[in-house]
């Protein structure tokens, strides 16, 4: 029974890569006749996964959808990889995911075995969540969910999309990787209308619908789909150069903010150095700082700086002192 319990473990972890396994094939990794395998598919079935068979020569077997979540078999590394995901998730910028990773955390880590419990909490105190900033703009799941889906199955998506000046345009594309990148995520696709690569901000995205078409993969012009979008964004042109002196070491500031600006050595303080198209980001970096500052350039910066100031103070002017 232990070895039958154990077989029909492994049985369900191969079906869950979701790829379809030729019945002699799946037989021959388990070590076992294809009688034997029929009997564990059928095991499978009463235990509510629905199992997808195709008869005859070269029948076969796939994991299919079902009603129902059913219980999900992991490895080791699987299990530390989604766990350290869900943490992730719970500090990113994708809205309504927080609260479910943070349920979904909850129900994983207890369970976990002693040792795999050691790993994840390893690399969570080894990990600095960049969650301060906050003023990102968020994605919607179901448009994340599109796109990851879309890449995975190497098929074609259409949506809307709105450039940065405000124009929409219809977009049909063959999407190749998801990319998280400062506060931002990125679709890296293969623009089928103006047949060049592109990258996309999710958050611009509009109604994404898979349109059932599958595609044989291109090769993308750069090392890696992060690289593509960096190498884009170094060419867009950058609004504000924000150069602020700040009252406090540098690694203090590096610590606090120094994923997100330049921070370099200036006398018994610091200087921190960003280039961005948001003076509201720069105004959220130099004040998570945790200290006194002067603002260098540019000019608008003082400005937008006062006018938060003020409205901060309004803010504050019916509470008791």
């Amino acid at each position: 029974m232990a070895n039958t319990s154990s077989r029909t473990l492994r049985l369900l972890s191969l079906l869950q890569t979701h790829r379809y396994w030729p019945g002699a094939e799946l037989a021959d990794r388990l070590g076992v006749s294809v009688r034997t395998l029929r009997r564990d598919v059928d095991r499978l079935r009463e235990l509510g996964y629905p199992v997808e068979a195709n008869r005859g020569v070269g029948g076969g077997y796939q994991l299919a959808a079902g009603a129902a979540m059913p219980p999900l078999v992991l490895d080791d590394e699987e299990a530390v990889a989604l766990a350290v995901g869900l943490q992730a998730a719970a500090d990113g910028g994708v809205v309504g995911v927080a609260e479910a990773s943070v349920r979904a955390l909850a129900k994983m880590v207890p369970v976990m075995p002693p040792r795999l419990r050691r790993r994840v909490d390893a690399l969570r105190m080894a990990t600095v969540p960049a969650t301060f900033a906050g003023g990102g703009p968020v994605v919607d799941p179901g448009t994340l969910t599109a796109a990851a889906q879309a890449c995975r199955d190497a098929e074609r998506l259409e949506f809307g999309y709105a450039a940065a000046d405000g124009t929409r345009t219809s977009r049909l594309v063959e999407p190749f990787r998801l990319v998280p990148l400062g506060r931002r995520w990125y679709l890296v696709a293969y623009d089928l209308h103006r047949h060049d690569w592109r990258s996309f901000r999710l958050d611009r995205l509009d109604a994404p619908r898979r349109t059932g078409a599958r595609f044989r993969p291109r090769d993308l012009p750069a090392d890696d789909a992060a690289a593509f979008v960096r190498a884009g964004l170094r060419n867009l042109p950058t609004a504000y150069d924000v150069d602020v002196l700040v009252d406090a070491p540098a690694d203090a500031v590096r610590a606090r903010v120094g994923r997100w600006v330049t921070v370099e050595e200036a006398g018994a303080g610091c200087r921190i150095r960003m280039s961005t198209d948001s003076l509201d980001w720069a105004a959220l970096a130099v004040g998570a700082a945790g200290a006194e500052f002067t603002v260098v350039s540019p000019e608008e910066l003082g400005a937008h700086l006062r006018g938060w100031g003020e409205r901060f103070v309004r803010s504050t002017v019916s509470l008791p002192v």
